[in-house]
């Protein structure tokens, strides 16, 4: 690939710019490679937040006082394969690359199993962050106010403990809990933000999810959405069949309805998913054990509550973030099916977009 002109004078500035540290340079080095393996034109913003990457990286392998990152953009203009790129290039064992929902997970467990301890969040993270000096968190987002009080006290916390942390959110600080129920609530950990990360937001002229397959790092590489979902599609994909009777399947300490599972193959109804109270640790503890999701009866959208549209989203972002192979099914052609009011529901549009689309007019039976 070569850069546009007009990008090559900030790109060798960049890749020029002497430090402190061997590092920094080999940083960006390191951008500038894979961004020409994959066909990328890296935009100023991504060039400038690579230069704070190699920065903060310099300093912290000098042993100097670091300063957090907080990336903030329009989905698919590259903040999770920047993120990726400075976790893979920072020459530390010490790092951790964790996503939203995993992490907080894994936190509430925690929190429970110590709850008898005087500080039941320190223990949580002495196990979860033991060594650990860089935190990369991906997919930041907040809109239950029980987790933004505990954002606040996991945040004061990591800076407490001296822990570089590298973030991407569609939202920038102030978009954060966007419900004016609870923002003015927020509101000291967004002030948290400003005072120790740097706030900086990635702008491209594209949607890389939009590139061709070898361009960028696609999740769902094997799925499909299939619509309308008729007798000869379900025979010639070998979808089984949702409209049986569901199976009561234990999932930790409950149970959810399924229709079907066999070895680690999965299918549910949307309704069994996301019209029931189900929770993202039922997503994450189900995909333990199932690699193929079938999700039947996609409605629209827009025809359902918020709160159905949000566990949509959730249960999308899980899929997406631990890479299951996903079969869905609705009765309207995807975009008409993902109108709704929730605000992530651009996330989840990029991220279904990368399925296969099935129509009457175009069948591929899966592999």
């Amino acid at each position: 690939m070569s850069f546009r002109d007009n990008r090559l004078p900030l790109l060798k500035r960049l890749l020029g710019k002497k430090t402190t540290s061997e590092h920094a340079p080999a940083i960006h080095r390191f951008f500038a490679d894979k961004a020409r393996q994959q066909g990328y034109t890296l935009s100023p913003s991504q060039l400038l937040v690579i230069d704070a990457m190699a920065r903060q990286a310099a300093h912290l392998l000098a042993q100097r006082p670091t300063r957090s990152l907080y990336l903030h953009g329009a989905v698919g203009r590259g903040k999770s394969w920047l993120l990726d790129g400075f976790f893979q290039a920072l020459p530390l064992p010490d790092k951790q690359r964790v996503h939203f929902h995993d992490f907080f997970a894994r936190l509430h467990r925690g929190m429970f199993a110590h709850r008898q301890q005087a500080d039941a969040l320190a223990a949580t993270l002495d196990q979860l962050l033991d060594g650990c000096r860089v935190l990369c968190f991906d997919e930041f987002h907040v809109h239950d106010i029980g987790d933004a009080m505990l954002i606040s006290r996991l945040f004061k916390a990591l800076f407490e403990r001296g822990i570089l942390v590298l973030l991407t959110s569609n939202y920038p600080p102030q978009g954060l809990l966007p419900n004016p129920l609870y923002h003015q609530r927020f509101k000291p950990v967004i002030d948290l933000i400003g005072a120790r990360m740097d706030v900086m937001q990635i702008s491209a002229p594209q949607d890389y999810r939009g590139l061709p397959q070898n361009h960028r790092q696609q999740r769902f590489s094997h799925g499909q959405y299939v619509w309308p979902g008729t007798p000869t599609q379900r025979r010639e994909l070998r979808v089984p069949a949702t409209d049986g009777p569901p199976l009561a399947l234990a999932v930790g300490a409950r149970q959810l309805h399924v229709r079907w599972q066999q070895a680690r193959s999965l299918a549910l109804t949307f309704n069994d998913l996301c019209e029931q109270p189900t929770a993202v640790m039922d997503y994450l503890l189900l995909c333990e054990d199932f690699d193929h999701w079938i999700i039947d009866d996609l409605p629209r959208l827009d025809h359902c509550p918020i709160a159905v549209q949000q566990r949509f989203i959730n249960l999308i972002d899980v899929l997406y973030d631990q890479d299951k192979h996903l079969t869905l099914l609705g009765q309207l052609p995807l975009a008409d099916a993902l109108e709704g009011q929730a605000i992530d529901l651009a996330r989840t549009r990029s991220r279904l977009g990368q399925l296969q689309q099935v129509s009457p007019l175009a069948l591929k039976p899966l592999s």
